[in-house]
C-alpha cells in the first residue's frame, strides 16, 4: 500500500471513530453507566476498598475463580491430592500423590489399572 493510500484509510478510519464517539457521547445510557462509575470509585474512596473488596463482597465465588485463574496462568501447578489406596486381599494400605509409586505399579501390573483403581479410598 502506497503511503497517500494508508493516509487516506487513515483519516477516513478517524473519521468513522469520531462520528462513533460523537453517538456514544448523545447516549442516555453512556451517561448513566458514567454517573454510576464516578459515584462507586467515589464510594470505594470512602471506605478503602478496591474492586477485588467489592467483587469479594457481591460474589465470593467468582474472586476465588480469578485467584485460581491467575495463580494457574503464573505457571505453578496444583499440588496433587494425596491418594490412598487399600489392597482388600492383604489389607496393605499405600498413600500416593501420583501413579509412579512401586507398590501401585506392581498392583496394576498384577490386577489391572481398573482393579487397582476401585480400591481408592474416599477420604
Amino acid at each position: 500500500m502506497s503511503l497517500i493510500n494508508e493516509y487516506r484509510a487513515t483519516e477516513e478510519a478517524i473519521k468513522e471513530l469520531q462520528s462513533r464517539l460523537a453517538n456514544l457521547q448523545t447516549d442516555d445510557r453512556l451517561q448513566t453507566e458514567l454517573q454510576f462509575e464516578e459515584k462507586l470509585r467515589t464510594l470505594m474512596g470512602e471506605y478503602s476498598k478496591s474492586l477485588r473488596d467489592i467483587i469479594a463482597i457481591l460474589d465470593p465465588q467468582k474472586l476465588s475463580t480469578v485467584k485460581a485463574a491467575a495463580s494457574s496462568s503464573a505457571g505453578t501447578r496444583r499440588a496433587r491430592k494425596v491418594k490412598t489406596y487399600k489392597n482388600p486381599l492383604t489389607g496393605e494400605t499405600i498413600q500416593t500423590k501420583g501413579g509412579n509409586h512401586k507398590q501401585l505399579k506392581e498392583w496394576k501390573a498384577e490386577y489391572g489399572n481398573d482393579e487397582v483403581e476401585s480400591w481408592l479410598q474416599a477420604d
